[in-house]
């Protein structure tokens, strides 16, 4: 059954959107949006990745609430220093980053919470996976972002991903 309907919410959810988009609820468009929520999902399953180890469920939970915090805090920083900047610039900058985690989950749940936290931008993964450079809005001080940054998200990762 779970093999050729992988994902019945996301069926209901393509189908719905087809005939939202549509602007039509008439016959034809009623049996065209089942055919693609019906087999978008299936085409389309072999491209989804196996799910990653996940240890540590607690540390997740920290690591939620402290990505959380962040953004919040760094959304206020931000508008701040656009408010100020006539006054005092931001210093913007580029961080390199040594990288400890290597797991590729690991990497790609780093990847989003520096995508999601206000003043930060992940630029660069060197091929080796061992450096990230990342643009930050205002950065005083590059070795204190680095120290903040690898044990605020790196090392959290680092224990739920191995």
């Amino acid at each position: 059954m779970r093999r050729w309907f992988p994902s019945l919410l996301l069926s209901a959810a393509l189908w719905a959107l087809w005939l939202v988009l549509n602007e039509s609820a008439g016959p034809g468009h009623l049996l065209l949006g089942l055919v693609i929520g019906l087999a978008v999902p299936v085409l389309v399953a072999p491209l989804k990745p196996a799910g990653g180890p996940l240890r540590k469920p607690l540390v997740l939970a920290r690591l939620i609430l402290t990505v959380g915090h962040d953004v919040v805090r760094s959304a206020l920083e931000v508008a701040g220093g656009v408010l100020r900047s006539r006054r005092r610039p931001p210093r913007g900058g580029f961080a390199t980053i040594p990288l400890d985690l290597r797991d590729p989950f690991g990497l790609a749940a780093l990847s989003m919470i520096t995508t999601v936290v206000p003043g930060t931008v992940w630029s660069e993964l060197a091929s080796d996976n061992r450096t990230l450079r990342l643009h930050v809005f205002d950065l005083p001080d590059e070795a204190e972002f680095v120290a903040f940054y690898k044990d605020r998200y790196e090392r959290p990762l680092k224990e739920i991903f191995g």
